[in-house]
């Protein structure tokens, strides 16, 4: 793996932390708030995510193409959304997840098998 390619997934899995929390931990920790006081919890969450999601992506660009970098962005997603899930959310494992994995693994595939188109 080349370092743009580690850099660019390293930066795009801790982005993708902030944003499920930013997402998601609201329905968890704020249900007995407003929707209101939910939404700016989760903007001042969702920023950490963009200040690590715009350099991945910008990192990423220089050797990968804008549909390669949408595969990596939602394979690095369900890695992430699915052990929140389980783990924060207490939400059973299902083998939906593992499925999808596995159509997500065939999108990787088909992203990634030829160079680049610059």
């Amino acid at each position: 793996m080349s370092l743009v390619m580690l850099q660019t997934s390293v930066l795009l899995v801790c982005s993708n932390i902030f944003m499920t929390f930013a997402w998601y931990a609201h329905l968890r920790n704020l249900q007995d708030k407003p929707w209101w006081i939910a939404a700016l919890f989760s903007w001042g969450i969702a920023l950490f995510e963009y200040l690590l999601q715009v350099p991945a992506n910008r990192i990423g660009y220089t050797m990968m193409n804008l549909s390669q970098l949408k595969i990596l962005q939602e394979v690095i997603t369900l890695s992430v959304f699915v052990p929140f899930a389980v783990f924060y959310m207490k939400q059973p494992f299902r083998l939906d997840f593992l499925w999808a994995g596995l159509c997500l693994l065939g999108a990787v595939y088909f992203m990634f098998r030829q160079a680049p188109i610059a």
